[in-house]
């Protein structure tokens, strides 16, 4: 029993490790703040839970250096909590990032002292610094400048648009995100800035990604997603006369920020607030393999519960397990057919021992296994 056992074993070790082999070479993780740069608790605490999730980089939506994009206020509303992420940083509040890990878009704040000089002096950026692209992974993010006063223009027909249309026709990155400050859609006091209300979609955009309202909401126009995530630190606003029917989410109880994973086949996307309690999640899919596939739970690590997805090309007969390090199931999550399509499921940890487990995704000639941590 233990020869015939034995390679069972080794054929189960062998499978976990080429599996974690396989999705430790992808994916990256960062977090979005918008609305964020006044010095107090509030962006404290949102620094705070940003950094807690030690990301790849940082993304902003705009307004960083509140009231006025002041050269004597900037260090201390942006360097004293994120220095660690920008490059080349000569401020007060410690070293610099060796590389850079911190990539803004301009406010309208940052835009009140001489039209954003002290922004372009203070960040080392690509390209002209109001607008610029660059890539990371499985991602291609373009960064936009969506004040009135933007010297390329804000319209859909400007050097800006243009700029922006020839590089995602260009792109082949699996993921394009779009990012810059004034929202096109909004159900907050500010309402839509029909001027940005460009053909993102059409042109190639995976998401926009937006602030300028201190809220929080997802929605879909056409079926296109749109973010706002403002509640970075400065204040928070009441939501506006009339919630748009293309709303999906909209939330405007306490700060935040949004923690996004991408891999090859799936960009997600979540908002949480300073206190870590999650608020929203969204997930953006590539189509759907020709093959059953597991995808990375989030988040990840857990505390309480976790969330897991995969999907079938074909209905199927599937186990979805979970397995300790030694290779045995602690528990059993699904067994039995199910359709084709996305499936996705709630993994509760029911009192299981902190460490480190597997979840297999099982079926007529395939197994799938991910990683997951519970804490």
């Amino acid at each position: 029993m233990r020869y015939t056992l034995y390679p069972i074993f080794a054929k189960l070790i062998g499978t976990l490790c080429l599996s974690l082999i396989a999705t430790a070479g992808y994916g990256q993780r960062f977090a979005a703040i918008g609305d964020y740069g006044l010095a107090g608790p509030a962006e404290r605490d949102v620094a705070d839970l940003v950094k807690s999730w030690n990301p790849d980089f940082i993304i902003t939506l705009g307004d960083n250096n509140y009231d006025f994009g002041d050269s004597t206020t900037i260090d201390r509303n942006i360097g004293q909590y994120y220095h660690a992420y920008i490059y080349k940083y000569r401020g007060r509040y410690g070293p610099s990032a060796s590389t850079n890990r911190f990539f803004p878009s301009l406010g309208n704040h940052d835009y009140y002292t001489r039209n954003g000089e002290a922004y372009r002096d203070y960040f080392t950026l690509p390209g002209n610094g109001r607008y610029y692209d660059f890539v990371r992974g499985d991602v291609h993010f373009f960064a936009l400048n969506s004040d009135p006063k933007e010297p390329d223009g804000i319209s859909a027909t400007s050097g800006q648009a243009q700029w922006l249309r020839a590089g995602l026709a260009a792109s082949t990155a699996r993921w394009k995100v779009v990012y810059f400050h004034h929202a096109p859609y909004s159900s907050g006091p500010h309402g839509n800035t029909v001027a940005l209300q460009w053909p993102f979609q059409d042109w190639g955009a995976s998401v926009v990604l937006t602030g300028h309202e201190h809220i929080y909401e997802r929605l879909l126009v056409d079926g296109f997603p749109y973010i706002i995530n403002g509640l970075g630190g400065r204040s928070i606003y009441p939501k506006g006369p009339k919630q748009l029917p293309e709303s999906q989410r909209l939330f405007n109880g306490d700060y935040g920020a949004m923690l996004l994973a991408a891999t090859p086949d799936s960009l997600t996307m979540q908002f949480f607030t300073r206190k870590q309690v999650l608020v929203d999640t969204y997930v953006l899919h590539r189509t759907i393999s020709t093959s059953p596939q597991l995808y990375t739970a989030t988040p990840n690590p857990f505390l309480d519960f976790t969330r897991l997805e995969y999907s079938l090309p074909s209905p199927t007969q599937v186990q979805l397990r979970v397995l300790n390090m030694l290779g045995q199931e602690v528990a059993r999550l699904h067994q039995g057919l199910m359709p084709a399509g996305w499936h996705r499921l709630e993994w509760q940890r029911n009192g299981l021992a902190p460490g480190l487990y597997y979840v297999q995704l099982l079926g007529p000639g395939f197994s799938q296994v991910t990683r997951v941590v519970a804490l």
